[in-house]
């Protein structure tokens, strides 16, 4: 068994033998963003493993998160190598830090998560949203369906939180 979609006219093909990886997208096929939880350290991790990688505990559950979180990083792109990713330049491509685990284990340490950034229609933000968004806006989950019991975790600007005043943005100009 594998889920399997598509995704800007790409195959996604993701096999039950990656365990960690299918449950990650089966849950996001639900709606849910849920990450693994350490059943000994109960801290929670991204990307999915088949161990802790702060105790190296090899039990974990799978928690719900909020989903919501800031813009702790991203990049912009401006010439995709993927064909499919072409029509849509610039793009970002996010890295959010979830307000779950915020400064733990260790001061600025956090629970990560990556994506791109969207419309709420799932589409890939236009380039006047993409100028808009910066390190700490605020961002919350979106998934977008691309196949049967299938989605892909998205991120769209909170517009129910306050927002920075001037996200921090790399000068490229």
């Amino acid at each position: 068994m594998a889920l399997e979609g598509e995704y800007l006219g790409m195959p996604v093909h993701i096999d039950k033998t990656n365990r960690e990886y299918f449950d990650f997208f089966s849950y996001c096929g639900k709606r849910e963003l849920r990450l693994q939880q350490c059943e000994s350290c109960h801290l929670k991790r991204f990307p999915p493993t088949t161990a802790c990688p702060f105790c190296a505990h090899p039990e974990s559950t799978w928690e719900r998160l909020s989903g919501c979180g800031a813009v702790y990083s991203y990049g912009e792109v401006h010439h995709a190598i993927q064909p499919a990713f072409r029509a849509h330049t610039p793009y970002l491509l996010l890295l959010v830090e979830l307000d779950e685990q915020r400064n733990v284990p260790e001061e600025f340490d956090g629970l990560r998560v990556q994506g791109n950034l969207a419309t709420a229609d799932g589409e890939l933000a236009p380039p006047d949203l993409v100028r808009q968004v910066g390190i700490g806006s605020r961002v919350k989950v979106l998934f977008k369906t691309i196949g049967t019991d299938l989605a892909i975790p998205l991120w769209v600007v909170d517009d129910e939180v306050e927002q920075p005043d001037n996200p921090w943005r790399y000068p490229i100009e």
